[in-house]
């Protein structure tokens, strides 16, 4: 696949295939056309002796259709996939499924049960891909994941938060230079989109050598659910599988997303604190900045007689994409995260219609005929 391949030239402009679908085998296991199946990937065993998997879900649709993965939580405190797979898996429209859906609700399964990003061994699972057989614990965990899933693979979603006590506006990080995936990703319908370097050892990198497709979607906090982020999510995953055809098109009559109401950031950094001390933000999420604005100020606690402050200021034009939750911050914490966008003020008036709108529907995500 090359930079100037497309979904639609690739799809040569036909309808959802009539072909029948293949079985699917992981595990050693057959899932047959037209079942749905849960399976357990055997991991390791407990210290208590006891053995840990990690459940998959398996739709294998009836007729033929692209295999997609989507991965949740391999960051175990991050819990916002984890309600978005669990809403996903309800919709009514996936009866009518094209191909083969892989599903993952937790792949970090230790660290969930301990609230934790890490594994037991303190590796950061998204920096051990590919992994190895005979490996660490992260080293084995990522192996089974490539082997089983991503090897497995057509294209791939996966689906993260921001840090603990951070949160991160609803956004697609993704290789953007490359046509088809940017096509992926201005289909999953959120208004910024992150043109991201791959990170070695991340299941990302890992899949693109696989010649996997993949997305990731950052939205909200650590061991937090974000109502806004996790509708976003569940809804963009439907359309970016209507795009591959792997789901028919919906009958709302909600208008398309335009490629004009999405923006492209090549540049993004934080502002970092100065100083040690307790940080007032002024600058919230979302939020247009001018190069030289206040974004926050520092004081000492432990002088209450010193007048002293230390500022924050941007140091460029952007939009703020990512943001620390927590007043207490020591120098060279990360503070703010903000992305360059060659119409800041545009973009900053389409998030902020992106926020109105989660806001005020009770549930813009579904058409009452996709609802489980």
């Amino acid at each position: 696949m090359t930079t100037t391949d497309s979904i639609d030239s690739k799809a040569n402009n036909q309808k959802m295939s009539t072909a029948k679908n293949k079985p699917f085998i992981i595990n050693d296991i057959t899932v047959n056309p037209g079942e749905n199946k849960i399976i357990g990937l055997p991991v390791a065993k407990l210290y208590t002796h006891g053995d840990q998997s990690i459940p998959v879900h398996i739709l294998c649709g009836k007729l033929a259709g692209p295999t997609l993965f989507i991965s949740s939580a391999i960051h175990g405190d991050e819990l916002n996939g984890v309600e978005i797979v669990r809403r996903f898996l309800k919709t009514r429209a996936l009866e009518r499924l094209h191909g083969t859906l892989i599903v993952i609700p937790v792949v970090n399964i230790f660290g969930i049960i301990q609230h934790s990003r890490y594994l037991p061994d303190r590796r950061d699972l998204n920096r051990c891909f590919p992994g190895s057989k005979r490996g660490s614990l992260a080293a084995r965990l990522a192996h089974i994941v490539v082997k089983e899933v991503v090897s497995k693979s057509d294209y791939g979603i996966d689906l993260h938060t921001g840090a603990i006590h951070r949160s991160n506006l609803p956004q697609i990080r993704a290789n953007l230079d490359d046509t088809e995936t940017l096509e992926l990703a201005e289909s999953f319908r959120v208004p910024v989109l992150l043109n991201a370097n791959l990170r070695d050892g991340s299941l990302r990198q890992v899949a693109d050598e696989y010649g996997v497709k993949v997305l990731l979607y950052e939205a909200g906090e650590a061991l937090r659910f974000d109502e806004l982020s996790i509708r976003a999510g569940v809804r963009g995953i439907l359309s970016v599988m209507r795009k591959l055809k792997m789901l028919s098109q919906s009958s709302s009559k909600s208008k398309k997303t335009s490629n004009k109401n999405l923006f492209i950031a090549d540049e993004s950094s934080w502002a970092r604190a100065p100083e040690s001390g307790i940080l007032r933000s002024i600058a919230g999420l979302g939020s247009r900045v001018k190069k030289g604005e206040l974004l926050g100020v520092i004081s000492d606690p432990s002088n209450l007689f010193d007048q002293t402050e230390y500022e924050i200021r941007s140091d460029y034009n952007g939009l703020i994409i990512g943001k620390s939750n927590i007043p207490l911050v020591n120098e060279g914490d990360a503070l703010f995260h903000i992305a360059r966008f060659k119409d800041n003020r545009q973009a900053a008036e389409t998030v902020e219609a992106f926020q109105a709108t989660g806001e005020e529907s009770p549930n813009p995500v579904f058409d009452d005929h996709e609802l489980g």
